[in-house]
């Protein structure tokens, strides 16, 4: 029995600022001082304040530490661990209080958060199946395979009211019902497929999953072979994510050891068994059935739809996929009930949701709340406003996929419907956040940039029409648009739309959509007076220096690489646009704020 259990997180952004090292620091310290016995050392996934890394909570006193380095370990084995004194300077902020330190869940981060997918996360050891058994874990399949039927587990889903946490939001138990038909024939193979080929950019949802909490995964996955009469799963996860390709071939090892997995599950008779098919990285392969092509051994291409996956999918069998969020989701509705879970959320979306807060925000990291929770509260209260006193200017949701929310829809409760009715949409859980500094011109020709370079090709409409939407856009920003411009894009993207073969080029001129419908005035300010109202467009601006506040110091002309600014000792300066080739050296160098940009 250990009196006390330092917890530090071993997900991706804490072990990129070196949690591994301080983890190994710790057990070497704990060892030095005889505390062995005594102090146990856990290696968690993330915990979501992913800006606060490395992070480590100390039990039993719940003490959370954040921006741990080596150089602290010693302290807080010798004054925390050894003499019962809190490190103060160390210690989370919100958390600090006169008569000592409040709980973490009080904070303005986790207490409008309900973790259900996450809730192992930064909790339990990942690659120890003991603590996820002694969450609870396994308790759902050994439930479905000894006390329900297949029918029964495929309508408490149903009536739970879970919609895939991928982006399209279907219910799930439909889909499994779908592919529920000819159970028990031994002539038709089945497979259930796990969808971790998180493509969008700033998204880490579900890899955070996978790293924090890899056998809740599996479990549903067992589950849901049971329910459609299936006895092989495979995830599908890129191999870009090497900590969760590593936890995941522990736990199916682990799983497989204790019979969870394999020959005879809980000696019901069940079989099922799980294996990793690694992505190279395609954005593409995040399309059901492209990702099914490449579990295939093919190039990751979509096919037509119908026939659906549920129908003829994997290897032209009968295939359910979902993504890890939605698994994830799985053995809490069998363990609580489908009630309970529909009693979160809105009528139409139930549950909660993870998000990946990312962009202009204090609290970058991981949240998971209540379908219907407005905008407002996860960006100004959970996710700590704007830095810098800056205005809120729009939220990207669904990645490329999706759409700009602007401010004016601040207050929007977060569910599929709503998001879907002002052009945008949930995605698998993306959300960046942009400030009044951020040109809404310049990201949609970011996104539309990486779909460009993500599209399989096999389209006409997406590989050609992608292209041409970009020249536009790029046309724009270097100040050599027009009016009709700006036409021939909004056509071009309800072209691509209405023909594109998959939901990659269906939802590609999302983005510009967007923009276009609540930022046209910025749009114009680019084609008409060949400006940038933000400041980014970097053809479009002009560099000049206020002859009042400059001194004549000569930091800039000296500096300039181009020879673009001239000016005699402690007089005004001047640049010359044709010369100056917009690098910003100037205003980096000035120290009277002479220099502006407009």
């Amino acid at each position: 029995m250990y009196r006390a259990h330092v917890l530090v997180c071993g997900g991706t952004g804490c072990t990129s600022s070196g949690s591994g090292q301080v983890i190994q620091a710790l057990i070497e310290e704990i060892w030095q001082n005889h505390l062995e016995k005594e102090i146990a050392v856990v290696q968690t996934g993330c915990h979501g304040l992913c800006a606060e890394g490395p992070v480590m909570v100390v039990y039993p006193d719940a003490v959370f530490y954040t921006h741990v380095q080596v150089k602290d370990v010693r302290e807080i084995v010798h004054e925390h661990l050894l003499k019962g004194r809190v490190v103060d300077r160390l210690v989370y902020r919100e958390t600090q209080i006169d008569n000592g330190v409040a709980s973490l869940n009080d904070t303005a981060f986790y207490k409008k958060q309900h973790r259900i997918a996450l809730r192992n996360c930064g909790v339990i050891n990942p690659e120890n199946i003991d603590e996820y058994i002694g969450t609870g874990g396994y308790e759902a399949l050994g439930k479905v395979l000894t006390q329900m039927t297949p029918d029964e587990v495929i309508q408490e889903i149903l009536d739970s009211g879970l919609r895939g946490r991928g982006g399209a939001g279907f219910p799930t138990g439909l889909k499994w019902k779908f592919a529920s038909g000819n159970r028990g024939n031994v002539n038709v193979q089945k497979y259930v497929c796990c969808n971790a080929d998180e493509g969008d950019p700033g998204a880490f949802m579900d890899r955070s999953v996978l790293e924090g909490d890899p056998h809740v995964v599996l479990e549903a996955m067992a589950i849901a072979g049971y329910a459609i009469g299936s006895d092989q799963g495979y995830i599908y996860v890129r191999a870009e994510y090497p900590i969760a390709v590593e936890r995941l071939n522990i736990a199916i090892s682990q799983a497989r050891e204790y019979g969870l997995l394999g020959k005879d599950i809980f000696g019901t008779g069940f079989n099922f068994d799980i294996e990793l098919r690694l992505g190279a990285g395609a954005f593409v392969c995040g399309e059901e059935t492209a990702l099914m092509t490449s579990i295939e051994g093919n190039r990751g291409e979509p096919r037509p739809r119908p026939p659906f996956p549920a129908v003829k999918g994997l290897f032209a069998s009968p295939t359910i996929l979902n993504n890890v969020e939605t698994w994830a989701n799985i053995p809490q509705i069998i363990n609580y009930g489908a009630d309970w879970f529909a009693s979160m959320g809105t009528e139409k979306s139930k549950g909660t949701k993870v998000f990946a807060l990312g962009g202009k925000i204090n609290n970058t990291g991981l949240v998971e709340i209540p379908m219907g929770t407005t905008l407002r509260t996860v960006i100004e209260e959970i996710g700590g406003g704007i830095p810098n006193g800056k205005k809120f200017k729009a939220a990207q949701t669904g990645g490329p996929s999706g759409g700009c929310i602007p401010a004016e829809h601040f207050d929007i409760p977060i569910d599929y419907d709503n998001l879907i009715s002002i052009g945008s949409m949930m995605g698998s859980g993306g959300l960046i956040v942009m400030d009044e500094d951020t040109c809404m011109v310049d990201i949609a020709k970011f996104f539309l940039q990486f779909t460009v370079d993500e599209s399989c090709g096999k389209c006409t409409p997406c590989r050609v029409g992608t292209k041409r939407l970009l020249e536009l856009l790029e046309k724009i920003t270097d100040g050599r648009g027009t009016v009709e411009d700006i036409d021939k894009m909004e056509e071009l993207c309800y072209y691509i739309k209405e023909n594109a073969q998959c939901g990659l080029g269906q939802t590609a001129p999302n983005p510009v959509l967007s923009t276009l419908r609540y930022f046209r005035d910025e749009y114009m300010e680019h084609v008409v007076n060949k400006r940038c109202p933000a400041g980014v467009c970097k053809k479009l601006l002009v560099y000049k220096i206020d002859p009042i506040k400059c001194k004549g110091c000569t930091l800039c002309q000296r500096n300039c690489p181009a020879g673009a600014i001239t000016g005699e000792m402690k007089q005004p300066h001047n640049i010359d646009k044709d010369k100056c080739i917009k690098c910003g050296t100037c205003i980096e160098k000035c120290r009277f704020g002479a220099i502006y940009k407009e």
